[in-house]
């Protein structure tokens, strides 16, 4: 697959090669749906608590005679149908994370990078290094490439003032190519990456799935040696 390359002032000077199993994968909504579901719920905090009718203070004294006052039976002020009372089954914290595959989290990446690919939402930029690094200058090289209003930026390569600039431009997120999810690129109408950060999302995310063998404990290498 070829992707065009473009100089800040928003003309395509060249086009360059780049990996089909990065930026030319077939379209699975299943598994993008499956990992965008796991990665919000990681979000969670699941801190959310009531107070249940043991933990309400007060309500240690019956507040009236079981029977003659002709008024319904009760044990304490804290009984949920009281005001003031403890909540019936109201929210506890708890954790809401999902483990989700790592194979699968990197198909769901490429998956939605080549959609992106397809639709003429991923831009590429020769480089960003820009004569005078301000929010302006980074703006008019967006617009002119017809970024759009929404842009999550891989600036691998970026000088330091090119991505302290972007922290000013509304609606924009930068992050380097290790950090590209699957979340973030759907969350954002184009993504916006330099040719070196194409070139590190294939050598991140390109080839076989290699799982990293677990590491031995020194003490069970140094029995295998005896």
């Amino acid at each position: 697959m070829k992707l065009p390359v473009n100089n800040t002032r928003g003309s395509v000077v060249r086009e360059i090669d780049v990996r089909d199993d990065v930026f030319a994968r077939r379209q699975n909504d299943a598994v993008v749906h499956q990992v965008m579901v796991g990665q919000l719920a990681n979000r969670r905090q699941g801190t959310a608590k009531v107070k249940t009718r043991s933990e309400v203070s007060g309500g240690g004294v019956k507040p009236r005679p079981q029977k003659g006052t002709g008024r319904a039976r009760a044990g304490t002020i804290r009984a949920p149908q009281w005001k003031g009372g403890g909540t019936v089954f109201g929210p506890a914290p708890r954790s809401y994370r999902q483990r989700t595959p790592k194979r699968m989290k990197r198909l769901a990446l490429v998956i939605t990078l080549s959609a992106k690919a397809r639709d003429g939402k991923l831009i590429v930029f020769e480089d960003l290094n820009l004569a005078n690094a301000k929010t302006k200058n980074l703006m008019n090289a967006l617009n002119a490439v017809g970024a759009g209003p929404s842009i999550l930026l891989v600036a691998d390569g970026a000088s330091s003032d090119v991505i302290r600039a972007s922290n000013n431009i509304p609606r924009l997120k930068a992050i380097p190519s290790q950090s590209l999810n699957a979340t973030d690129i759907l969350d954002f109408q184009s993504v916006v990456m330099t040719e070196a950060a194409v070139r590190n999302a294939e050598v991140i995310w390109g080839g076989r799935f290699q799982r990293k063998p677990s590491p031995v404990p020194e003490a069970v290498a140094e029995g295998e040696e005896n």
